[in-house]
């Protein structure tokens, strides 16, 4: 693909900047502190960072609370510090996203309280407040992300305000012309300072029905499987046409800087509504998250059949992507396994599209324990087999007290496991997690087959998982990973395999000489160039 962007070539890595690196001794990562390890992310190979929200918060949902979209909040730094981290990331050839939080705001942002200071006041509209059902109580049925009514009864003015998450994230009313204006001055804020585009959050729960009708009751529900919300189909509240004409909205509003900035966004939907994102002639979003390996069973069967189906499905001219981990799910480490792990990292950094990496998944870390006293989300005290803060454990640097993360006390627990997996430790063993990811992003750099090449699956059995990434020159790679923990074979019928080994998760193999059939280790993956 010689005209691919950026975005399409690269690796996107996220940083969720609580936990990345403090530079002032507080506990708390911060942009300094970002910026002092920006040499770890262009040693590893990525192309561009992706910052979790740091704007000014009241910090209940730390930082998916927004006061001010247009500024940074102390504990992460300044607006200077974002402009430096800027800056110097393009000097070293990596692009920055932030994450644009459309769907709600703080209760604590001036929008919100003028609107709340009652009935008359102009900005009462940007938010969706309603009256009590005639025959009193919540507007509709909705639920939100807990599972209880959506609507939040305000006593000062007496009506119903909708959010579905927090009590203090209020939902904006994106039917109000006022405030689609005003968040999309917020797009451009952000876009004159250089930043390369977004992550939008919940994206598919911008609108809603304007007639309020209820939702019908889910007859797949299983209680104490799915979440709570999950008790309805959330028809009238989730996905409407309007957000994704919306979409399209912003996608103009960010091509107005030019066509090298790029939107990612959480959807949250089945796949055929998911690529409906991509938009009509490729007109919204560049990078609607696909999240089915989040939650897939760790199958190679299963895998491979997603795979045909999402690649299916993507409309002509979208481009794939891949997402493994992020911060609000359990690490790759934790749900696969640490020697998995290291074949998931080779699935994600093969496949065809845009792979997008969370931080300190490329050091195998795992999910740390939080003792009860130490519980920081505010989910896990509504929920508490759902909390969010294992995944968001700080990363470790070096080994000693506050693993190089702080010279504090840091905001979670680093957990022991962890620390023992830290970066000084791992960057010059050529077994470890990392160094397989840093080189697994050379070859995915290098190799064209790998970053623009056509995909086709290879017929295999029992646990292996196997396909050829190709250009039309000699660019050619078969990728073979068995996801189980016993020795398997790729064989059959016209199965040629002739080359040498380029990459393997065990790598005493790099190098080697092969040729069908394809013996694979237990847990091993490899790719293959052919000759």
């Amino acid at each position: 693909m010689v005209d691919a962007a950026w975005w399409q070539r690269g690796v996107i890595y996220q940083i969720y900047p609580r936990s990345f690196m403090d530079s002032d001794g507080d506990g708390v990562g911060d942009l300094p502190g970002v910026l002092s390890r920006l040499d770890h992310l262009t040693w590893l190979g990525v192309d561009a960072l992706w910052l979790s929200p740091v704007y000014p918060s009241p910090m209940v949902d730390f930082g998916y609370d927004i006061s001010d979209y247009r500024d940074v909040d102390p504990l992460f730094g300044s607006l200077g510090d974002l402009d430096r981290l800027v800056a110097t990331a393009h000097r070293r050839g990596l692009r920055v996203l932030l994450d644009w939080v459309p769907n709600h705001t703080s209760d604590q942002h001036p929008w919100f309280l003028a609107s709340r200071s009652g009935r008359d006041d102009p900005k009462r509209d940007w938010y969706i407040w309603r009256d009590p059902r005639p025959g009193g109580g919540p507007p509709s049925n909705w639920l939100n992300y807990t599972g209880e009514s959506a609507w939040c009864w305000d006593e000062r003015t007496g009506q119903y305000y909708y959010r579905v998450f927090l009590d203090s994230q209020p939902d904006l009313n994106w039917r109000n012309p006022c405030v689609q204006a005003a968040m999309f001055d917020t797009l451009r804020f952000w876009l004159a300072r250089g930043v390369d585009g977004f992550r939008i959050d919940v994206l598919s729960l911008l609108v809603e029905d304007d007639q309020l009708r209820d939702n019908p009751p889910n007859p797949h529900y299983r209680p104490g499987e799915d979440f709570p919300y999950m008790r309805e189909l959330s028809v009238w509240n989730v996905d409407r046409p309007e957000t994704r004409e919306l979409a399209t909205q912003i996608r103009k509003v960010v091509d107005e800087f030019g066509d090298d900035r790029v939107l990612l966004a959480e959807l949250v939907l089945p796949l055929e509504q998911t690529v409906a994102y991509y938009g009509t002639d490729g007109a919204g979003i560049q990078v609607p998250f696909n999240f089915e390996l989040l939650t897939a069973a760790w199958e190679a069967r299963g895998i491979a059949g997603y795979i045909d189906r999402y690649l299916a499905a993507l409309p002509a001219g979208g481009w794939p992507n891949w997402v493994l981990g992020n911060h609000d799910v359990p690490r790759v480490a934790s749900r696969v396994g640490p020697a998995q792990a290291r074949v998931a990292a080779m699935l994600l950094l093969t496949l065809p599209g845009t792979p997008i990496l969370y931080q300190g998944d490329e050091l195998g870390l795992g999910d740390v324990p939080i003792p009860p006293d130490q519980v920081m989300d505010p989910v896990a005290r509504l929920m508490p087999d759902r909390g969010r803060d294992p995944e968001r454990t700080p990363m470790p640097w070096e080994g000693g007290p506050g693993a190089g993360f702080t010279t504090g006390r840091p905001w979670l627990p680093l957990g022991d496991d962890n620390q023992a997996r830290h970066v000084a430790a791992q960057r010059d063993d050529p077994a470890s997690m990392l160094t397989l990811h840093r080189r697994l992003l050379r070859l995915h750099r290098s190799a064209p087959a790998l970053h623009a090449g056509a995909y086709d699956p290879v017929e295999a059995g029992g646990d292996v998982l196997a396909y050829l990434r190709t250009t039309p020159g000699p660019s050619r790679y078969l990728v073979a990973l068995n996801l189980g923990p016993r020795p398997a074979r790729l064989a059959g019928p016209g199965l040629a395999v002739a080359g040498r080994v380029a990459l393997s998760t065990h790598p005493d193999r790099d190098g080697d000489a092969v040729a069908a059939p394809l013996d694979l280790r237990g847990d091993e993956g490899v790719v293959v160039e052919l000759g």
